[in-house]
């Protein structure tokens, strides 16, 4: 079994205003809206528009202590993570720390999609965040 990711499963927007959110990716780009799901327990609100064989995933706050509340804080709306795709999550977060990234928390937490996930934090991969 290979640790390298097998594609791009989606692309994280955060945006301060979900309706704001759509009525770009929606409204003026044409992506449809699969599903929009709210997730309490991580303060967020997200919606997935299908784009080919990835999903752009608009992550909204439901309140200013959710997950994305500090990153609009302090870098306004805009690419939040990518998300690459593994047979094996816990190789490839191995992998990773062999390689010099430092992974949010000390284990997956369950995504909006019900799969397990795992941050690697921007100060180590370049700015962006690695899901």
């Amino acid at each position: 079994m290979t640790t390298a990711p097998t594609c791009i499963n989606h692309l994280g927007i955060a945006v301060r205003d979900l309706e704001a959110g759509l009525a770009i990716w929606r409204d003026a780009l044409g992506l449809q809206v699969e599903r929009i799901v709210e997730m309490p327990e991580r303060g967020l609100r997200i919606a997935f528009l299908p784009c080919g064989p990835t999903t752009i995933e608009l992550i909204a706050p439901l309140h200013d202590k959710s997950e994305v509340s500090k990153f609009l804080d302090e870098r306004g709306g805009g690419l939040h993570h990518v998300c690459l795709q593994f047979e094996d999550i816990a190789a490839a977060a191995d992998r990773a720390r062999a390689h010099g990234l430092q992974l949010i928390g000390e284990a997956p937490k369950l995504g909006a999609e019900g799969y397990p996930v795992r941050f690697a934090h921007p100060k180590t991969t370049a700015g962006a965040t690695a899901a």
